[in-house]
């Protein structure tokens, strides 16, 4: 990914925590002589050898886990939140941009299949669930439920390299830095929220 040096992220915990709280990601590859993209979930999380690792799964159905033991390597893309930034909001003549935040992730993928894609599975499972009224357990579903793992195509992916972006103004002078962040914050919509909010704290 092109990353300009003003805007690259090298902060590996704020990453991290970047990746788990936009989980829903986009996982890339060359499938079929042509490049193949899946919206699934992608968990960072430790895999049972102690590593950290991306855990998802597709469904068999999808051409796209035909090819992941031929070619293993993946890149998987997790988006932030974005706000369009006018130009009228500075004190000066200049062109309209795009503030942003996002991740790429690039890796080895393996299949994994019996404790390893149960372990897996958990771990989706109990992180979505926490929230629910009346949380669902892997361990406590019945064996006919569980058939429907036979469906799923489910992997780790092994972590070669991460590239950070967060766009936040950071070439703009306090004047304008502080007059974006108020314009964002009248606008209310979560996306101009959030970046508001990122740029305050990237700035302090």
């Amino acid at each position: 990914m092109y990353i300009p040096e003003l805007y690259k992220n090298e902060n590996a915990e704020e990453i991290k925590s970047f990746i788990k709280t936009n989980s829903f990601g986009i996982l890339v590859n060359q499938t079929q002589g042509k490049l193949w993209g899946t919206h699934i979930p992608l968990e960072l999380e430790t895999n049972l050898q102690g590593k950290e690792v991306l855990f998802g799964h597709i469904s068999k159905e999808n051409p796209q886990g035909e090819s992941f033991t031929d070619n293993n390597e993946v890149l998987s893309i997790f988006n932030g939140p974005h706000s369009y930034i006018s130009s009228s909001w500075y004190d000066h003549e200049n062109v309209p941009t795009w503030n942003y935040i996002a991740v790429h992730v690039y890796g080895k993928i393996r299949i994994i299949e019996g404790e390893e894609l149960l372990f897996a599975m958990k771990k989706l499972v109990d992180k979505y669930e926490a929230t629910s009224k009346n949380p669902v357990k892997i361990e406590n579903l019945s064996a006919e439920t569980m058939r429907q793992i036979n469906g799923i195509t489910a992997f780790e992916i092994e972590i070669t390299d991460i590239q950070a972006v967060h766009k936040l103004s950071q070439n703009r002078d306090d004047k304008n830095h502080n007059t974006i962040i108020s314009e964002l914050e009248e606008r209310k919509d979560n996306n101009s929220q959030a970046i508001a909010d990122a740029m305050k704290k990237q700035r302090s």
